[in-house]
């Protein structure tokens, strides 16, 4: 496998547009996060210039939290240019048990085959068919509860599929990896997941999907927990972290990630 850091050092050498239809909540953080690790972010989701403008990028997020109708073609939209110019793009299903209407686009858009699905213990478990246990936007499951499913929901959509929690899981169906790296302030500062998504968006340019994507998790794993060593809470916990993932070197990265091969 592919050392993490030599997929930092491409990332950066790269500097990837990574457009990102994301929730209202997110737009910022996430755009100062792209920007620490070395990534340029656009947030544009209006449906009149939204696929014109996926035409120019490098990669693609998609984050369904405050979706609407209007927002959803726009999503559909740009997906299928990346799919046509066979550019990554991640898909985020936040909260997908909670609505009909969040179902019924979520279906629409694996269909488009994400090159990532990211999401909690229980959004994936919903995705596969398997039930779940979410708590609106929350997760009622733990990680390993999703492994199987998130194995199958490989194997369905032909990408990737990373569940996102105290320890990661990632595969492409038939490989997998778990990374231990992160630290549980992480989990109290919101956004934190959807920031995540333009990270493995970049890291993935031009890199194999299931190792980039390996290397994105460790890599905001080991800010986080180079951040939780001075912050004093959720407060100083955020600028820590984007400091942490702009000083983060390549030589940094492999001494600290923690990816253990699973099959």
């Amino acid at each position: 496998m592919t050392h993490p850091g030599s997929s930092l050092r491409t990332l950066r050498e790269t500097a990837p547009l990574v457009h990102n239809i994301t929730n209202f909540v997110a737009m910022n953080t996430m755009a100062n996060v792209l920007l620490a690790i070395g990534a340029s972010p656009a947030m544009v989701h209006a449906r009149v210039e939204v696929a014109e403008f996926a035409a120019l990028a490098q990669a693609l997020t998609v984050n369904i939290g405050t979706a609407d109708p209007e927002w959803g073609a726009a999503m559909e939209e740009a997906a299928g240019v990346m799919v046509a110019h066979e550019r990554p793009w991640i898909l985020d299903p936040v909260g997908v048990a909670a609505t009909r209407f969040r179902q019924d686009l979520t279906a629409r858009l694996l269909d488009q085959r994400p090159t990532v699905v990211r999401g909690n213990a229980s959004e994936i478990l919903t995705l596969a068919g398997l039930g779940g246990q979410a708590r609106g936007v929350d997760a009622g499951d733990s990680v390993a509860d999703a492994e199987s499913a998130a194995r199958q929901l490989a194997q369905r959509t032909g990408g990737i599929v990373a569940v996102s929690g105290p320890v990661d899981f990632v595969t492409d169906g038939s490989r997998a990896a778990r990374v231990a790296n992160g630290h549980p302030l992480m989990a109290k500062i919101t956004v934190m997941g959807c920031s995540l998504n333009g990270v493995i968006a970049a890291f993935c340019v031009g890199q194999p999907p299931f190792e980039a994507t390996l290397a994105a998790m460790s890599a905001y794993g080991v800010a986080g927990e180079v951040a939780g060593q001075t912050a004093q809470g959720p407060g100083s916990f955020q600028p820590a972290f984007l400091d942490a993932l702009h000083a983060l070197t390549p030589e940094a990265l492999d001494a600290a990630a923690r990816i253990e091969v699973v099959s």
